[in-house]
């Protein structure tokens, strides 16, 4: 998918966002393709679709579209980024083991401890931020690593190039969950990785309205193991949200710089202003990580987090103050958002092991929109002011 005679060889992300992925439009010349709400196809038909189930008219084109944004030959949609997560998970076997960094969605971590260890899958965590951990891969030869990078919630930045490079020294694929970063500011095949991950839910639709996910790879045979878990394990998305998913996907540039430049302005606001315990942003000079994340990324995207050194209590006390920054789970749309890990995202995470990680009572996840960043910096002062 990544040579599309259709547009310049050389165009760029905004160009091929909205031009690539547009097939299926020439009966009747619509200038956005139509929504294929079909559950089967006549037999024989010159496209080769039969059933939704194993291919679409509209997964095909978002399919196209994002393999082009990722820099991927290939892509496959899904329902949900948990339904990608399962397809690359369940094409495992019993004895595999998994690297996995120690800092990652609490989903992902439910259905490592709570279904593939049952399955005879092995799941080992470490900190692969730090360099000294990469050695786990010689000892453990794991099947698969995996990585998030940002961190959710913890924005930790990890080095997918270097990581990459030890693991495949070893034969080990490489999986990156690309979702806090988006298409735009960072492409993990790129850098090495063998599979990118995304909610599309996210950033990639950016409107809060349709749930997706996607896997991008280089890797013939991946590719056919991504067809066959959207298929035989029933992952696939609905042709409605694949298209909105679509639509959405055009504006990303767009939303992605303003969603980084608020971003961006908040976190140095709240690093300035008294009683303000900490703050991380990956594009903060004071991000442990800061040089890596200039290197490996376009910008910091929309994710900022903030401890405000309140308790439990007063850290919901003062969620519950906001009103531009709606309580929420998920991330990613044209509004802001704001999560208490500790009570929603990384709820199921047993106490002891999300606070040995980071993810402490007072933890606050801000999902920065792309509403005027002085309203939204005026909403945060007056909540923290208690007002």
């Amino acid at each position: 998918m990544k040579d599309d005679p259709t547009i310049p060889a050389d165009a760029r992300f905004e160009t091929r966002a909205i031009h690539v992925g547009q097939d299926y439009r020439s009966e009747t010349g619509a200038v956005i393709p139509p929504i294929y709400m079909t559950s089967t196809f006549e037999t024989g038909n010159p496209t080769g679709f039969d059933y939704t189930r194993s291919g679409n008219p509209n997964f095909r084109n978002l399919q196209t579209t994002l393999a082009s944004l990722e820099n991927a030959t290939h892509c496959t949609v899904f329902a949900s980024g948990l339904s990608a997560i399962s397809a690359i998970l369940f094409s495992l076997k019993a004895g595999d083991v998994i690297l996995s960094e120690q800092q990652i969605y609490g989903c992902t971590y439910r259905i490592f401890e709570k279904v593939l260890r049952r399955f005879g899958v092995t799941i080992k965590y470490a900190n692969l931020a730090n360099s000294a951990n990469y050695g786990l891969i010689a000892d453990l030869k794991p099947a698969l690593v995996w990585l998030e990078s940002p961190t959710n919630p913890l924005l930790k930045i990890l080095d997918i190039k270097a990581i990459s490079a030890a693991a495949h020294s070893l034969g080990s694929i490489v999986a990156v969950d690309n979702t806090f970063a988006s298409s735009l500011l960072q492409q993990p095949l790129d850098l090495g990785a063998d599979l990118s991950l995304l909610s599309t839910t996210k950033y990639t639709n950016g409107h809060s309205d349709s749930l997706g996910g996607a896997v991008c790879t280089n890797s013939d045979e991946w590719q056919e193991k991504m067809i066959f878990a959207q298929k035989a394990i029933g992952l696939q998305p609905s042709p409605f949200d694949t298209w909105l998913t679509s639509r959405g996907a055009k504006t990303e540039a767009l939303r992605m710089e303003r969603h980084s430049s608020n971003a961006l302005e908040l976190a140095k606001r709240l690093e300035g202003r008294k009683g303000v315990k900490s703050i991380k942003y990956p594009f903060l000079p004071s991000h442990p990580q800061y040089k890596l994340a200039k290197k490996q990324m376009k910008s910091g995207s929309g994710m900022l987090l903030a401890d405000f050194g309140l308790s439990y209590v007063k850290t919901l006390d003062f969620i519950r103050r906001l009103r531009l920054f709606t309580q929420a789970e998920s991330l990613g749309g044209i509004e802001s958002l704001v999560a208490h890990p500790a009570s929603m995202t990384h709820a199921s995470i047993p106490k002891a092991t999300r606070e040995a990680a980071g993810v402490t009572d007072g933890l606050v996840r801000f999902s920065v929109g792309i509403e005027h960043v002085e309203d939204l910096w005026t909403d945060i002062d007056r909540a923290l002011a208690g007002k």
